[in-house]
């Protein structure tokens, strides 16, 4: 390493079946009264009202923001903080996938550091006051969302994903209960699923890997490849959901500590502009992007290669890399992803904004990370690639 590395993790990570109800004691010593960010899937699903009991036991009062809908607007941060505000909370909990926790992160922040929140993209502005506390309880294994400094929050005026990093935005406390994921239908199993998965692989050919995050980065591929399918095909299969809610952690903390690269960097634009959710976006560019950078990173993605088929020791390294893309490609049509065409994204209209996404894609610093660090015109003709992309050798569209 050129320079000394940095590893930052929540301050404190309950894991386990039942470990949600560590919420009341945990909140209990660092506030008195909770603002829960949620959405109304989370709300109906029981989630929301399990979480006030454990509050109330533990005598933390608590209010409760629904209105996460969709990836997180800077409009959902400004409603939520009126209402942290108005009620005189002092911590913040978010229950849900990332969108409401990455709402919570700005809550967090903005409520002890002021302004707004697409001031602290790209470093303009710093926070200079420590956050509220910030109890992160994911109910996917995807985002990793709760072990990272990053919150993505999209500016409704310009239709632009701002990726924030600052260690502030680090939550407090990270609880990671898998029976909390067995409500997670396939379609957002797959899509979390994968998105972990290019968590974790971005990590590990990041320019900015180092030792620490290489060992999580790779523990978390072997849970993720492992048990992916067993927890997309059986939902209610409690282990594999322990596992990949196990994997999604350990990925979240490989790349908040190592960057992600150029799939998240070709992924933010499409989710801004064509509302796709971010896992199932990082989905369909993962196999086409590590196609693109094969070359560039042959001995890292050996190793993933040798994840896929660890009872092949003949691979060379190049062959091993092959594999590593192919069993991507693979996995990824079992589980149903479709390509940006089969999501239902008008071909003209994509086209006719090819260019601002792959200029946001730059502007966002992830795709200088890659191995292979594409042109801007590279840029839009991957994106083109991406639109048609196959996942199998079939002819037919997935």
């Amino acid at each position: 390493m050129e320079k000394p590395a940095v590893f930052r993790v929540p301050e404190a990570i309950f894991y386990g079946r039942g470990s949600s109800e560590k919420v009341g004691a945990e909140a209990a010593l660092r506030g008195k009264n909770a603002l829960i960010i949620s959405d109304k899937i989370m709300d109906q699903l029981g989630y929301v009202s399990e979480c006030r009991i454990y509050l109330q036991e533990a005598g933390v009062k608590s209010e409760i923001y629904l209105g996460v809908a969709s990836e997180p607007t800077d409009e959902y941060v400004a409603e939520a903080l009126e209402l942290f505000q108005k009620q005189q909370c002092d911590l913040v909990i978010s229950v849900g996938g990332g969108s409401c926790i990455d709402t919570a992160k700005a809550i967090a922040v903005l409520a002890t550091n002021g302004g707004y929140i697409g001031e602290y993209m790209g470093g303009k502005k710093l926070a200079q006051n420590a956050p509220v506390p910030h109890i992160a309880i994911p109910t996917t294994a995807g985002t990793g969302s709760e072990a990272t400094d990053v919150t993505v929050i999209t500016n409704s005026s310009n239709d632009v994903k701002m990726m924030i990093k600052q260690p502030a935005f680090m939550p407090s406390v990270a609880i990671v209960d898998p029976l909390l994921t067995l409500s997670s239908p396939k379609n957002v199993t797959s899509a979390t699923g994968v998105d972990a998965l290019s968590h974790a692989v971005e990590a590990y050919l990041s320019k900015k890997a180092h030792p620490m995050t290489d060992t999580i980065a790779i523990s978390a591929m072997k849970l993720i490849v492992e048990n992916i399918l067993t927890a997309y095909n059986e939902g209610d299969n409690v282990d594999a959901r322990e596992a990949m809610s196990l994997g999604s952690l350990q990925a979240g903390m490989a790349f908040s500590n190592a960057s992600v690269c150029l799939v998240h960097g070709m992924s933010r634009p499409i989710g801004a502009l064509f509302h796709v959710p971010h896992g199932i976006s990082n989905a369909m560019l993962l196999p086409a992007v590590l196609e693109f950078s094969q070359e560039a990173c042959v001995d890292r993605l050996a190793d993933i290669g040798r994840i896929f088929q660890p009872d092949n020791e003949s691979l060379t390294n190049e062959e091993a890399a092959e594999v590593a893309v192919q069993s991507v490609k693979e996995l990824c049509r079992k589980l149903n992803i479709p390509n940006l065409r089969g999501w239902g994204i008008d071909e003209e209209a994509f086209t006719n904004a090819v260019g601002k996404m792959a200029h946001d894609a730059v502007d966002s610093g992830s795709p200088g990370n890659n191995p292979r660090v594409p042109a801007k015109s590279e840029l839009e003709e991957l994106y083109h690639v991406c639109y048609d992309y196959q996942f199998s050798s079939e002819t037919e569209k997935v």
